[in-house]
């Protein structure tokens, strides 16, 4: 699902305008997975893009253009993903109805599931099944997705300035869970989930953090907070006075202390500090992706518990991150892999596999445009 479709001539490239970096990715299908084709990334000026939001077109347009040239790609067709707070994913259940109908009744029903006018929003929506009531009263579950018209504009702006051609808006958390799951019909393997189960994804990028939902092979929640990597850098050169690049490096340096204590203590004062920090950081983010879950698991009403949680993003990498999320959220932790259906040329291991934990989102675009 995309929040719109334009209509490609060729098959999109893949897109990820992101905080630190702009990543772009083209694959072709190949059996029952893809081959990467290109892949490039390009760093982000400061401010440019803040928590997911285009704020200098003109900066972000350059970071195209050099990440285009960079990879060599084919074509001039590409596929973005929009993730900020003015994107809005809402499971609602309707009235049953053909989806001809619906098309037109979805512009005066949304305005009562979303904080966005209406007139001032872009909407697309999914029908995701349908259901009898005890009443026998015949309903439809429908994902509705709607971003702010101008946000989009602005994303539009830098990408057709750099002479490329938008023909597809996805919503990142979609293109995260199509890269790590497939892109199928059913986006997660049927044995991942077991009864009353469902899955969770958290994508760590600098500047946001994505979390979705998967029950029963669909995404039908996702969330996107500003607690992210640089909130962590940030918080490690405010208490020791360290300029972003220096807490940068010490944040992964440092790392989390080992939970069970098993790590010897560093005599270096800043590392000690650092983890103080981090650990407090890290304690509030888990805080925040447990009240996203217990929220979507107080609206679902078959799914009891999220048993399983995959975790990407380059945010994600720091040392004992993972036992921290598996204590505080209570569920087995596991790093995703998003090369599982990608086949790398040779020529592409290197920088591919140096940003492996990032290139979800460019990635499942691409498989969005090729599927």
């Amino acid at each position: 699902m995309g929040l719109v479709s334009l209509g490609a001539q060729t098959i999109p490239v893949g897109l990820d305008i992101g905080t630190d970096q702009v990543r772009i990715a083209q694959v072709k299908p190949a059996g029952a997975g893809y081959v990467l084709s290109a892949y490039s990334k390009v760093g982000m000026p400061l401010g440019a893009v803040v928590e997911g939001e285009i704020f200098d077109q003109t900066a972000v347009t350059h970071a195209i253009k050099d990440a285009w040239r960079l990879g060599g790609f084919k074509g001039k067709d590409v596929a973005i993903g929009v993730s900020n707070q003015k994107v809005v994913v809402r499971l609602i259940d309707l009235p049953y109805m053909e989806r001809a109908e619906l098309q037109g009744a979805i512009q005066y029903q949304a305005q009562d599931y979303i904080p966005i006018p209406v007139e001032d929003a872009i909407l697309d929506f999914q029908i995701i099944g349908d259901y009898m009531t005890p009443a026998d009263e015949h309903m439809m579950e429908v994902l509705l997705v709607a971003a702010s018209r101008d946000m989009i504009d602005n994303a539009v702006s830098a990408v057709e300035a750099a002479g490329l051609r938008l023909v597809r808006i996805d919503v990142t958390s979609f293109a995260l869970v199509r890269a790590l799951f497939g892109a199928v019909d059913s986006v997660l393997p049927s044995h991942e989930e077991a009864p009353g189960e469902a899955v969770g994804v958290i994508h760590i990028s600098s500047g946001v953090t994505n979390i979705a939902v998967v029950e029963k092979g669909v995404p039908r929640f996702t969330r996107v907070s500003s607690i992210a990597g640089n909130q962590f850098t940030q918080a490690i050169s405010n208490v020791l006075n360290l300029t972003f690049d220096e807490a940068e490096e010490l944040k992964f340096r440092a790392g989390l202390p080992d939970i069970e204590g098993g790590d010897p203590i560093s005599g270096d004062h800043s590392v000690q500090v650092a983890q103080d920090t981090l650990e407090r950081e890290v304690n509030k983010f888990i805080a925040e992706v447990r009240r996203s879950l217990d929220y979507y698991l107080t609206q679902a009403t078959q799914v009891r518990s999220i048993s399983k949680i995959y975790v990407t993003g380059s945010g994600s990498q720091l040392h004992h991150l993972n036992e921290y999320l598996s204590k505080g959220l209570q569920a087995e932790v596991a790093v995703a892999d998003p090369m599982h259906f990608l086949q790398v040329p040779s020529a592409l291991q290197s920088v591919v596999m140096a940003d492996r934990m990032g290139i979800a989102p460019a990635v499942g675009l691409a498989m969005g445009g090729a599927s």
